[in-house]
């Protein structure tokens, strides 16, 4: 394709030529009147966007005062300053060919073809004029590099052309970072960072101010494409900032194109940051549309450096525009900076000094601009068309401003009778001049060693040649910043980042707020959101979703990354990221906020709680009785009622029933190796002493009257010492069974963290207790339940014996509501096994139950014995001692009465009294204390 366009660009220019030749004017004046022609030794090619883009098919449209004057004149100025410089060119002299792109890259094409009308054959033999005439090739200038342009579009177009030639070219505003393909664009290069940079810093404004839903607007062009493109590209790696709508302005839009663009964007209402890779023209279009539809503050800009510090987007838009945060390249401070701040880099003095007088050059524009006048700078081609438009004055001769109110004096003053405030791309167009300047002056020190001005191997510039010593420069810049060039021909990315803001004393101003060099550093509290507000508000909300709550993670939404759903961490897990919930640790819990876990508090048994308090004064006042029984036994010892109970089973038995009453306290006090060794001993010993006891007598009793009934003789092992003995045998097994139990498994405190983990995280409480399992605590209990039901049936089997011989009916009566105590205890301790406070509820019904069948026991045997002992000692006198003989005889007739009595009609079982045989006694109506333990046997 290349080899394509070099052969149809010569014909192109012989019709151009042509037509020149039959015009009334002469060909180099005509072709003149669009350029500016500075002569010199080596000529340098220049492209500005002088006019606006033309609309309704003109080509150009009106003058660009900052953007086209201001960035040409620096050019002009440039040059002056390096024909002036001893120390760089010497003797040489540096001219220029400087042509308007109309803002559009098809006329820039059409302009740039000058540039190269010197290095191409031309052959005029076949060559005619329409009117038959020889055309006339006006004599071209050999241009060895090209300043320009200013819109990356632009600069796409020229230098394809540029590179089939080898023209170097150095753009001072085009940022695209389809720019930065070296074998596409090989001879291009440019002193402001790419578009990649800038899209960086960019987005590390938006993630700065916490806005992660934004919207892209972009013209039509490389510029914009390639900018939106590397922005989005970038945010998605990033990942924090996702893109609701991006927004593409065509090159030429429609009637209303603007207007449609702004309603879209409030189709996404929740996205109010709009990111801008736009020019100039499109930023106040669409800032005039926003103004119409009443949006004043509802959209939040960001512009590239496009925007940057120029007034002309937001003039007359002020308000819409205020709170605009926009990046523009590192520039020098526009009001002025001290030279020496700028040190120049060790490679000579000459570069010290030259590094000097580049930032005072920046100064120095002001004033050559400021001093401009129709009459000293007739070189300016487009000079009075901007003094026209300057001072809004019409000139008599060459006047193209329409409707001036007034005619134009030419002693009007820049900067005096109008504003002024030096274009922000001004200080890169004098450093994209100084490093042609230092390239050039590199190859003539190379090519030209100690020969004053062009030596004739500079005769013919080659651009490779060239090219190479430009990316070999490196000087500070008007910045005061290195002007360099990477392998690609970028510069590095250095970023001022201004904010639009009104302010009621100075009025509306670009104020700098942060800079950005591969980091971003921000001023936060500079930022001025609100017109009448005070600077360091928050900004406001750019989001899909609102922010989460604390603990809340965020779900996704399909499709919209950064459109989420909150949802709280469920159960014992935190949020350990801003879309993950993690389990805490097993004995931790979610903090109150979910952000975090904290240790699962402890619950331990309190005495001051109600579960614990009941329990212990039921046990205090059964201790308290059971100690006044024992003493009032022990007082009246050798009373007939004491004697009658049998004295030394009725101490083993008031023992068992006070251990009953002490078990309480070590089941509600706190764990530990003490507390829980006395639980496993107390319960199950207390009990196994009460019912061994209780078991010995009825045992005692079954068989004396069941050997009664068969023989004179006594029973064996029916004496105190045989009782007590059969007692210690019964709880010798129950010792040795708790004795193995603590030497197998020593017994230790412990936090249960699974018994009371609710659902609910905030109501979960470690359990410290026991190793015990209420399981293992029943089986502790087993054999004491055991003897309670032997004992039952026992008294089951002696419930016919008669009640002035012995306690059986007691006993017995005790033990079936023992047994209905325990029955009741059985489906509460484990019914509860669910409950949340199950640890107190089955310790508190262990203990009552004890201490309920130590009550059954001490209030149906002993407390009417205690009362008679105490209240009623007349009755509590001994009474005639009989034969065990006379004792089972007197109770086999009181058996046999009562038998007939109830099988015989009444007063028959009487009369089988006075048959022979039958035994008669006294002693079957009288209430007397008779007791087997009164006879020796």
């Amino acid at each position: 394709m290349a080899v394509s366009r070099c052969y149809l660009l010569p014909a192109f220019l012989m019709m151009k030529s042509c037509l020149l030749a039959g015009s009334a004017v002469s060909s180099p004046d005509a072709e003149l009147a669009r350029s500016i022609r500075l002569d010199g030794d080596i000529i340098l090619g220049g492209l500005f966007p002088v006019h606006a883009r033309g609309e309704r098919g003109q080509s150009c449209g009106e003058l660009k005062k900052e953007k086209g004057i201001q960035r040409l004149e620096a050019m002009l100025f440039a040059i002056d300053l390096v024909n002036k410089d001893p120390e760089l060119l010497p003797n040489v002299t540096l001219g220029a060919r400087v042509l308007d792109t109309c803002s559009r890259d098809t006329h820039a094409l059409e302009q740039s073809l000058t540039f190269v009308q010197a290095l191409m054959e031309r052959d005029a033999g076949d060559v005619r004029c329409a009117d038959g005439q020889t055309p006339v090739f006006a004599k071209s200038d050999k241009v060895v590099g090209v300043i320009g342009a200013a819109s990356s579009s632009v600069s796409v177009m020229v230098a394809n052309i540029l590179r089939l030639f080898k023209i170097p070219q150095i753009s001072y505003a085009s940022t695209a970072p389809e720019l930065s393909d070296n074998t596409r664009y090989d001879f291009f290069s440019r002193v402001v960072p790419p578009d990649s940079y800038q899209a960086q810093a960019m987005l590390d404004v938006v993630t700065a101010m916490g806005w992660n839903y934004v919207s892209t607007l972009a013209s039509e062009g490389n510029y914009g494409e390639s900018g939106v493109e590397a922005f989005a590209h970038i945010s998605r790696e990033s990942g924090g900032v996702c893109i609701a709508q991006a927004l593409k302005i065509p090159r030429e839009p429609k009637a209303g194109e603007f207007d449609r663009m702004v309603l879209r964007l409030l189709e996404t209402p929740n996205a109010r940051a709009v990111v801008t890779f736009a020019n100039e023209d499109d930023i106040r279009r669409i800032l005039d549309a926003a103004k119409r539809h009443n949006l004043t503050g509802h959209f939040l800009w960001v512009g590239s450096d496009s925007w940057g510090s120029k007034v002309s987007p937001v003039l007359h838009h002020e308000l819409v525009a205020h709170g605009a945060v926009t990046v523009l390249p590192k520039r020098a401070d526009v009001h002025g900076q001290n030279a020496n701040t700028a040190a120049a880099l060790p490679e000579s003095k000459a570069a010290e000094r030259l590094a000097a007088a580049v930032v005072f050059c920046v100064l120095a524009f002001d004033r050559y601009f400021k001093s401009r006048s129709l009459a000293n700078n007739r070189r300016n081609v487009w000079f009075a068309e901007f003094w026209e438009e300057n001072f809004g004055c019409k000139l008599w001769t060459h006047g193209k401003k329409t409707g001036a109110a007034r005619k134009c004096t030419g002693s009007e003053k820049v900067g005096r009778d109008s504003s002024y405030e030096q274009e922000g791309k001004v200080q890169f167009v004098m450093d994209a001049v100084y490093a042609m300047a230092h390239a050039l002056d590199r190859l003539h020190r190379q090519l030209c060693a100690g020969h004053a001005g062009l030596c004739p191997r500079m005769a013919h510039v080659d651009g490779k040649e060239l090219l190479t010593h430009i990316r070999a420069v490196r000087f500070h810049g008007s910045a005061g910043t290195p002007v360099t060039f990477n392998q690609n021909g970028d510069a590095p990315g250095r970023y001022d980042i201004f904010q639009y803001q009104m302010d009621e004393r100075s009025g509306p101003e670009y104020k700098v707020i942060g800079r950005w060099s591969h980091q971003l550093s921000l001023n936060m509290s500079a930022l001025k959101f609100e017109p009448r507000g005070a600077p360091g508000a928050p900004p406001p909300a750019s989001s899909c979703s609102a922010p989460c709550g604390p603990g809340q993670r965020k779900k996704a939404l399909k499709g919209a990354a950064c459109c989420w759903r909150c949802e709280r961490c469920q159960g014992y897990s935190f949020l350990a990221g801003p879309f993950a919930c993690r389990p805490c640790p097993y004995r931790q819990r979610p903090d109150r906020n979910g952000t975090g876990c904290r240790p699962i508090p402890v619950a331990r048994p309190e005495w001051r709680s109600p579960w614990a308090l009941v329990p212990v004064l039921v046990a205090v006042l059964g201790m308290a009785a059971t100690g006044a029984v024992a003493a009032a036994f022990l007082r009246h010892n050798h009373t007939p009622v004491v004697r009658a109970s049998g004295r030394e089973m009725s101490y083993v038995l008031l023992t068992g029933i006070f251990l009953c009453y002490a078990a309480t306290f070590p089941m509600v006090a706190p764990p530990g190796v003490a507390v829980c060794s006395l639980r496993r001993l107390f319960p199950g010993l207390g009990s196994c002493l009460s019912y061994a006891a209780l078991l010995t007598k009825t045992n005692r009793i079954q068989r004396i009257f069941a050997r009664g009934k068969t023989a004179v003789a006594a029973p064996r092992f029916i004496s105190p010492a045989s009782q007590l003995l059969i007692t210690c045998c019964l709880v010798g097994v129950q010792l040795l069974g708790a004795l193995a139990w603590l030497v197998a498994r020593p017994p230790r405190a412990l936090v249960d963290y699974e018994e009371r983990r609710t659902p609910d995280p905030g109501r979960a409480r470690g359990v410290l207790k026991c190793d015990t399992s209420e399981l293992a605590l029943i089986c502790s209990l087993a054999y004491s339940l055991l003897l309670m039901l032997t004992c039952t049936v026992y008294a089951v089997k002696t419930r016919g014996v008669p009640e002035t011989f012995n306690e059986a009916r007691p006993i017995g009566l005790a033990m079936y509501t023992t047994c209905i105590v325990w029955l009741a205890f059985i489906p509460v301790f484990f019914g509860t096994a669910r409950s949340a406070e199950r640890m107190y509820i089955q310790t508190a019904t262990l203990s009552v139950s004890l201490s309920l069948s130590a009550s059954v026991s001490l209030g149906m045997l002993y407390v009417p014995k205690a009362y008679i002992i105490v209240f009623h000692p007349e009755r509590n006198v001994p009474k005639r001692k009989r034969s065990f003989k006379a004792v089972v005889t007197a109770a086999a007739v009181t058996g046999k009465l009562s038998q007939l009595a109830a099988e015989r009609p009444n007063g028959q079982a009487k009369t089988e009294l006075c048959e022979p045989g039958a035994v008669p006694s006294k002693s079957a109506s009288v209430s007397a204390y008779v007791s087997y333990a009164n006879h020796r046997i």
